[in-house]
């Protein structure tokens, strides 16, 4: 008898108020050899599947502290799926849980996704899914459990939203934040690779009262705007641990909604201020695009967006050069944006961005 029917063969009520049952499980064999991807050592079979298991091997560590982020994607998954384009989406949820991790000097070891869904269409959750495992694989974490849910009436058959949560581990001793960062000290900017997921309410207004097409191929993209909005927004983890481990780091930043001073605020003593000079980077031209076309001031740019910056580490002024010699080893584009100084706890922006080649 198939799922969702009665035994003379007509449609169960559940069936009839729109939820399908052997859709659901067929996204789940199709998402299976997606998530096997994601595989660590640490983790446990269940054998109900109700839960995810790992276990943490207390010896790797002196005083393990667990840390814990939480994130969706906001709406940049309407932006998906008026595009039918569902395979990245997935990264832009993990990029955003695990890289709040790792301000903490965190190393994410797992993560968990919630998917709703108006209507389980078995290749596309497979497909947001493969996005999601391709995210924790270049965050080095296991993607140990999940659910999606059918919620017929409260969304449209082509609507999803999707969220997630990860758990890492830090040694006490090595717990990064503001209390480490001291006068001298360098910001390290790292570069974006767009929008990331923040600003997407901002950028669909625009899109929308400018009439812009999103399929459209624009020369400075090298790509349709849909595609170069849909970028998936850059994993940061392993080169911020690699970063912690190696050179003197006393702090992240993950730029995200609020912009880098506000964000980079976060991030400083009650003692000390940043002075970041814009004049020593060129935003992606998507922003210069959003600000043109939607007549958008600087101020509110970069309030909304990360104008270029998806994270910023601050590390000991003696240690700068390293750290951008490794970031550089790592493919990771990176500068010294400023100089944290005596102050009250302030991000005081300065200068004029650079002009994009």
């Amino acid at each position: 008898m198939a799922q969702g029917a009665d035994p003379a063969g007509s449609p169960s009520a559940y069936a009839a108020a729109g939820v399908d049952i052997a859709a659901g499980e067929r996204a789940v064999d199709l998402m299976k050899r997606h998530v096997a991807r994601t595989a660590r050592p640490e983790q446990m079979a269940d054998a109900s599947g109700f839960a995810g298991l790992f276990r943490l091997d207390v010896s790797k560590y002196t005083a393990p502290v667990l840390a814990t982020s939480t994130d969706g994607v906001g709406t940049k998954v309407m932006l998906a799926q008026e595009l039918d384009a569902h395979g990245t989406i997935g990264q832009d949820l993990v990029a955003m849980v695990v890289d709040d991790l790792v301000v903490a000097g965190a190393e994410p070891l797992y993560m968990t996704d919630y998917i709703a869904v108006g209507k389980v269409v078995p290749e596309r959750v497979a497909e947001i899914v493969g996005g999601i495992a391709e995210g924790c694989a270049r965050a080095g974490c296991a993607l140990i459990g999940g659910e999606t849910a059918e919620h017929p009436g409260a969304m449209g058959p082509g609507e999803y939203d999707l969220a997630g949560a990860a758990t890492g581990v830090v040694e006490a001793d090595a717990v990064l934040g503001p209390d480490r960062v001291r006068p001298g000290d360098a910001v390290i900017a790292m570069a974006s690779s767009g929008p990331h997921s923040n600003g997407y309410s901002l950028i669909r207004r625009v899109v929308d009262t400018a009439g812009l097409d999103l399929r459209a191929h624009v020369p400075a993209f090298g790509r349709t705007l849909g595609e170069e909005l849909l970028e998936p927004t850059r994993i940061y983890a392993k080169d911020c641990l690699e970063l912690a481990e190696r050179v003197g780091v006393h702090a992240f930043a993950h730029i995200t909604g609020g912009g880098l001073a506000a964000n980079l605020e976060r991030s400083l003593p009650p003692t000390a201020d940043a002075d970041v000079d814009r004049s020593t980077w060129a935003p992606q031209p998507v922003f210069g695009l959003i600000a043109d076309e939607g007549g958008v001031e600087r101020a509110d740019m970069e309030s909304a967006f990360n104008m270029g910056v998806g994270m910023a580490a601050l590390v000991d002024g003696a240690d700068a050069d390293a750290a951008l010699e490794l970031l550089a080893d790592r493919g990771v584009p990176a500068w010294r944006a400023g100089t944290v100084t005596e102050g009250s706890g302030r991000v005081r922006m300065h200068g004029s961005y650079r002009e994009h080649a």
